[in-house]
This record gives structure tokens, C-alpha cells and sequence, in this order.
């Protein structure tokens, strides 16, 4: 039976392991598809304009958000950062399935786009766990950990409405899940 390519989506609250498990499927996937995003931000040392991201003006972000060319975008701090349609066509195109990890609400816009795509949320094994696994980066203040909590909350009362749900309680397991379900869908 052969592959056919998909479009996935991983979403999850902060801290719950999404980014590690989709860099260790990455690692064991090669050929998984990266579409290169967009940023308002500047380039970073080293980092190749349409290679690292597609570097844009704010004005030329507000005219590619004009003509619909983003799937979806967000503003996070004082930049914004978005995933261009033609960038998920071109994956798609070649035969590669595509692994977005985004939040839930770029999510939802992606499959306006792409109705088939499949939807992963990445669970906590507890409250409590992701809770201690926010506390334990180090990098939230107080304030940005309550923001956090509380929008883990809400995105954790909409697990449910997604096609596949792994719980990171072992990071091991989680990624073989995660790349398992990749399997399934590419080949049914």
C-alpha cells in the first residue's frame, strides 16, 4: 500500500513536549516536509532569507494576510509569524506529508484550508505535571506562567474535538505514537 501525503497538525499546551516530539519525528523522518514560515522579525546570524524563514516588512506581511496567502499567522511578542499556503502546496506537491506544530486557533484556520487535514493534540499525563514542566523551564515570570496555566486550561477542554490525542507521560513512547499515527493516516 503506498503513501499518501498529509497535513498535520500538533497542537498543546505549553510546556506539554509538542516541539521535542516533533524534532524527534523529524529526525526519524527526513523526508517529512518543513514549510518554511514567514516573520516580521529580522534574521538572526547565519539565518538565509527563504531558508530560515521568509523575511518580510510588517507591510508586506499586511498584504500577504490581505491577499489570503497565510494558512494562518500569529503575533508573538512584537513580531508576527505565519504559515504561507504556497509553502504547504509546494510539500504536498512533491509527495511529502507536513507536520505543523501551531496553536489551536491556527489549527482550526488550517483545516478551512485543508479539510482532510489530520488534527494531533499533545496531552499532559496531569494538570499537576505540566504545571511543575512550566515552573521547571525557568523562563516564565510569574505573570506569563498564570497567562499560560489559563490558556492551557481552555485548550485542554477542547482535546476532544481532535482527531488523535497522545499523552507525553514518556517521551519515548510519545514519539513512537506520534510517528505510528503518522503511518496510519499516510496509508489508509
Amino acid at each position: 500500500m503506498g503513501r499518501r501525503p498529509r497535513l498535520f497538525v500538533v497542537s498543546g499546551p505549553a510546556g506539554v513536549g509538542k516541539g521535542t516530539l516533533v524534532s524527534r519525528v523529524r529526525e526519524m523522518r527526513p523526508l517529512l516536509g518543513l514549510p518554511v514560515s514567514a516573520t516580521t522579525r529580522a534574521p538572526r546570524p547565519g539565518e538565509i532569507d527563504g531558508v530560515s524563514y521568509h523575511f518580510l516588512s510588517d507591510a508586506e506581511f499586511d498584504e500577504r494576510i490581505r491577499r489570503g496567502d497565510f494558512l494562518e499567522w500569529a503575533r508573538v511578542h512584537d513580531h508576527r509569524y505565519g504559515t504561507l499556503k504556497s509553502e504547504v502546496d509546494a510539500c504536498l506537491k512533491r509527495g511529502e506529508s507536513v507536520i505543523l506544530e501551531i496553536d489551536m486557533q491556527g489549527g482550526a484556520n488550517v483545516v478551512r484550508h485543508y479539510p482532510d487535514t489530520v488534527r494531533i493534540f499533545i496531552e499532559p499525563p496531569s494538570w499537576e505535571v505540566l504545571v511543575q514542566r512550566l515552573k521547571d523551564r525557568g523562563t516564565e515570570s510569574e505573570e506569563s506562567l498564570a497567562i499560560r496555566l489559563n490558556t492551557a486550561q481552555e485548550e485542554l477542554k477542547h482535546a476532544s474535538s481532535y482527531d488523535v490525542r497522545i499523552v507525553n507521560d514518556n517521551l519515548d513512547a510519545a514519539v513512537q505514537e506520534l510517528e505510528l499515527t503518522l503511518e496510519k493516516y499516510e496509508t489508509e
